[in-house]
């Protein structure tokens, strides 16, 4: 599963974020039209955010083509991606409601099921990679789980954002979980939600360099690396080879169109294998074989390593969860 060939180097250069207008709202409940007070207000997988005042208004400086996402505490999540900067957002946020009977934690029984249930969240959503041996959930019992349902799906529920700490990265990280399902036939899983990094944790002077290191290996061979390859439009010279399932060698335009507006997009090729061979520095020789399929025509992407939601990654990148995620201010230089 995890072997390949692969050749050169790849120079990549990420432009910084371009904070250009401020981004002026208000948000309210769906039900009542109260002011939110405090919502987090951000830019989803960076560190770019900002809190609503008690009247619920806001304001923060835009970057280039992320989505603005809202979170609060017992809400659900809003993404807003199409929106004009010169004019207030209004936003509404709907309520959290969970139909759970309270289960008090008392018995010997439900208490090996809540550890097997959170020790198989913690898989699902951390992942199970060395960066994910660690990391720590800092608030697990604000995590509950439908404990009394015989069906063939395990729900995890959070009110309270779930608060992680990267070790293994030096980051941490705020995430407003919104679904999570583990389907027990399949083995599969699906969670949606949203984060923002919240700390660097480069400050301990005893591990930046361990930090860098950590985050160059994660990078490379990574989602966002291979979306950032793309960008450039150097895959040719990449430590990426991308083949259909017939095994034709596919280039660059192939995979990526640009419309009038020198937006980006990934063009749908069905099923494609991603082949990427780790850098020799870290002495490991083998590819890592992933796959890719698309559930849009278009899927827009940016040189930050943003793409919209419509792929389903498998193989080595569909390992990676939360414990592998870099936030998309991270830059690298040079990639061998």
């Amino acid at each position: 599963m995890k072997k390949i060939v692969l050749l050169l180097f790849v120079i990549i250069t990420i432009k910084p974020f371009l904070f250009s207008q401020v981004i002026k709202g208000t948000v309210f409940e769906y039900n009542t039209h109260t002011p939110v007070r405090y919502a987090t207000v951000y830019f989803n997988g960076t560190f770019i955010g900002t809190s609503s005042d008690r009247q619920g208004n806001f304001k923060l400086n835009s970057i280039k083509d992320i989505p603005l996402t809202v979170s609060a505490i017992g809400y659900y999540s809003v993404t807003i991606s199409d929106f004009s900067k010169n004019k207030p957002l209004v936003i509404y946020l709907k309520p959290k409601i969970y139909e759970l009977e309270d289960v008090v934690i008392q018995s010997k029984s439900l208490a090996r099921k809540r550890r097997r249930y959170l020790r198989l969240f913690k898989e699902e959503f951390i992942g199970t990679t060395n960066n994910a041996e660690e990391c720590e959930i800092l608030n697990e019992k604000d995590i509950t789980f439908n404990y009394d349902s015989d069906d063939d799906t395990i729900k995890a529920y959070a009110l309270k954002p779930i608060l992680i700490k990267n070790n293994a990265l030096g980051y941490k990280i705020t995430y407003y979980l919104d679904k999570f399902e583990y389907y027990k036939n399949t083995r599969a899983t699906f969670f949606s939600g949203n984060f923002i990094f919240t700390q660097d944790l480069t400050n301990d002077n005893t591990k930046p360099q361990l930090y860098y290191q950590q985050r160059k290996k994660t990078y490379q061979g990574s989602r966002m690396h291979f979306i950032r390859v793309l960008s450039t439009g150097n895959l040719k010279k990449s430590a990426f080879i991308v083949k259909d399932t017939k095994n034709k060698r596919l280039k660059i335009n192939d995979l990526v169109y640009i419309d009038n507006k020198s937006n980006t997009f990934l063009r749908n090729k069905g099923k494609i294998i991603i082949e990427y061979k780790n850098p020799k520095h870290f002495y490991d020789y083998t590819i890592r074989k992933s796959g890719l399929e698309f559930f849009d025509d278009l899927i827009y992407f940016d040189e930050s390593g943003f793409f919209n939601p419509g792929l389903k990654w498998n193989g080595d990148m569909g390992q990676q969860r939360m414990a592998d995620w870099l936030p998309y201010e991270y830059t690298l230089d040079r990639v061998e």
